[in-house]
């Protein structure tokens, strides 16, 4: 499995450190609820809500640098609105590896 890497935000942010350093700052505050948004509506069984989260924390694993796992959370996103859960477990690891990247 892939690990959370800056590269795609040294890209955007050139040799700028103030943005580099802001946006990880956004990163870290929409990540967080984000995560907690999905577990609720996961837990609750709203599964149109979990796809919805899914689409939105699709952007922080592109940012940080997941190219496989940006594919199976495009395809999770999908399935999970089904009902489908059968990669919430890969989709649960991605996040644990990104929250663990940007908070320790």
């Amino acid at each position: 499995m892939e690990k959370p890497n800056m590269q795609v935000i040294e890209e955007i942010s050139g040799n700028d450190e103030d943005f580099k350093k802001n946006l990880l700052e956004i990163i870290k505050k929409e990540f967080s609820k984000e995560f907690e948004n999905y577990n609720h509506s996961y837990l609750k069984k709203d599964f149109e809500e979990a796809s919805e989260c899914v689409h939105k924390l699709k952007h922080k694993i592109s940012l940080l640098g997941f190219k496989e796992e940006l594919q199976k959370a495009a395809l999770f996103e999908k399935e999970v609105k089904k009902g489908n859960l059968e990669l919430h477990e890969n989709f649960i690891d991605t996040l644990n590896k990104i929250n663990v990247y940007l908070y320790d």
